[in-house]
């Protein structure tokens, strides 16, 4: 089987899913021949939005080979624990969720039965109080997990936050300098073969023309190659994600950058902060059935705490994966293969294992059909997995002081998300539907944040004895804590972390 017979690709659209692809295809094809495309437009706007990410994206640019030191001063970049969710269980609460698990499993029972053994929260229990990277988020420290970790109390992720312009730029560097084209234009036609549609060659405003036999659309939300071309079609999902519109303006700097993103519950969405070394990134995320734009500007401006220094920019969109993301010969990449609002911060993820996928059934000479059906059946996957996390944010509020979080309160869910709460609610099980972008303590940290607590625990957990178990979680909180107290601030750690590369 010869994979090396589809070698002349094309790439459009920049942006962070064009150059990530381009990146990635030039590692791919290192040390064979191949011609890789990227045609973009300047004069064509990118979303450039999503600045926070969630641990994935280590793992990506370690497969390039990207020393984490040149990234961080090439991308404005800060470190990220988890997101801080404030008002979604009730306005004047807080909850964490982390890159981390709470506590560790005793006698092969997870950890969260024996908490709701003794009450939970009735009793003064915290899963946050078992969470290094909960603690070092509240005293705003960061440290990096060591690689074999003297207990798993002290195993966590992280990932960024950072500026995806210059992230971009740094992997178009990273592209071009690996033998990447970059092509200039608009696209004014695009080519097919009459006898079985495929893509043939793109034709540009200059008059060019790009040739290719595998065609990569990185083209946004227009999805030009995939939906304007080849009508891939697009499912709607605002019947459980009701936002449809964001407002974003980046903010003067925060004087000490929190390692986490917050996302704070307002009157009809929520709002993002992201803070990055030189500035902070702000957004309001709404359902225009709720509220209007100009209502929605100027409470994101009223509720930052940083001055603007842009004028807020809105952008438009529908929740929805697209239908195929493979098309003839047609793979879409981010925006262009559907989208999930960043409350959980997955659309850059998003691009990374699309881009995985394509790579591991990379295709040969003959688009074998086989090889899409898989590459859309696990983009359905993934993105129904997805949607049911960000859903349940949603569902379990408590909140009934406006008509938006009413609407959240009644809408009907996903049958697959009805039955993972059920059984949670009923013995605190996490039920996982393998592969899922998030996994169980993910889940327990929205459950326990929200307010939705297990009538029964595991049984199991009755085997140690009161007053052991006590003194066990005792010594799991004050190791936590005490660990916490050692770590440097954020801040230090970053300048701390750039000093050690300098020559």
């Amino acid at each position: 089987m010869d994979n090396s017979a589809v070698n002349q690709v094309v790439i459009l659209g920049g942006g962070t899913a064009g150059w990530m692809a381009a990146a990635s295809l030039a590692r791919y094809f290192e040390g064979r021949q191949a011609q890789i495309t990227l045609v973009e437009s300047a004069d064509i706007g990118t979303v450039g939005v999503g600045e926070a990410t969630i641990p994935s994206i280590r793992d990506f640019n370690a497969s390039l080979g990207v020393d984490e030191r040149d990234f961080i001063r090439a991308t404005d970049a800060t470190f990220k624990l988890g997101i801080e969710f404030c008002d979604w269980r009730a306005p004047g609460s807080a909850f964490f969720h982390p890159f981390a698990d709470f506590g560790q499993p005793l006698n092969g029972v997870a950890f969260h039965h024996y908490l709701n053994r003794l009450q939970g929260e009735e009793a003064g229990q915290s899963l946050e109080d078992y969470c290094f990277a909960v603690q070092l988020a509240r005293r705003g420290r960061f440290a990096q997990p060591h690689e074999q970790p003297p207990t798993p109390l002290a195993d966590y992720g992280y990932a960024y936050h950072f500026d995806a312009g210059r992230y971009a730029n740094f992997l178009r560097q990273y592209a071009e300098a690996r033998g990447v084209i970059r092509r200039e234009g608009k696209v004014t036609r695009v080519e097919q073969n009459p006898d079985n549609g495929f893509i043939t060659a793109l034709h540009l405003d200059d008059g060019a023309r790009a040739e290719g036999q595998l065609f990569v659309d990185c083209s946004g939300f227009r999805g030009v190659l995939i939906e304007q071309t080849l009508q891939a079609g697009h499912e709607d999902w605002r019947q459980w994600l009701p936002c449809d519109s964001a407002i974003a303006v980046p903010g003067a700097a925060m004087p000490e950058p929190t390692p986490y993103t917050r996302c704070t519950a307002l009157d009809a969405g929520w709002q993002w902060r992201i803070p990055l070394q030189s500035r902070t990134g702000n957004g309001y995320v709404y359902s225009q059935a709720f509220v209007s734009d100009e209502q929605a500007k100027q409470t994101l401006l009223k509720q930052m705490a940083e001055s603007p220094l842009k004028d807020p920019k809105t952008f438009r969109f529908v929740a929805g994966p697209r239908k195929s993301i493979w098309e003839k010969n047609c793979f879409a990449l981010g925006l262009a293969s559907g989208f999930l609002e960043p409350l959980e911060s997955t659309s850059i993820s998003l691009i990374q294992t699309g881009i995985a996928k394509l790579l591991r059934l990379f295709p040969e000479s003959g688009f074998h059909e086989v090889d899409r059906a898989e590459a859309n059946r696990q983009h359905h996957h993934e993105f129904e997995r997805i949607r049911d996390f960000l859903v349940l944010h949603y569902k379990t509020t408590q909140r009934s002081d406006t008509a938006f979080w009413r609407h959240c309160q009644t809408m009907p869910i996903p049958d697959s998300l009805a039955h993972k709460l059920k059984l949670f609610r009923h013995r605190g099980e996490l039920v996982q539907m393998e592969p899922e972008a998030f996994e169980h303590d993910s889940w327990l940290a929205i459950y326990s944040g929200m307010g939705v607590q297990p009538n029964h625990y595991d049984i199991r957990a009755n085997k140690i004895p009161e007053t052991a178990l006590t003194d066990e979680l005792g010594r799991m909180r004050a190791m936590i804590a005490q660990a916490a107290e050692q770590a440097p601030s954020h801040s230090a750690f970053i300048r701390q972390h750039e000093l050690d590369r300098q020559p």
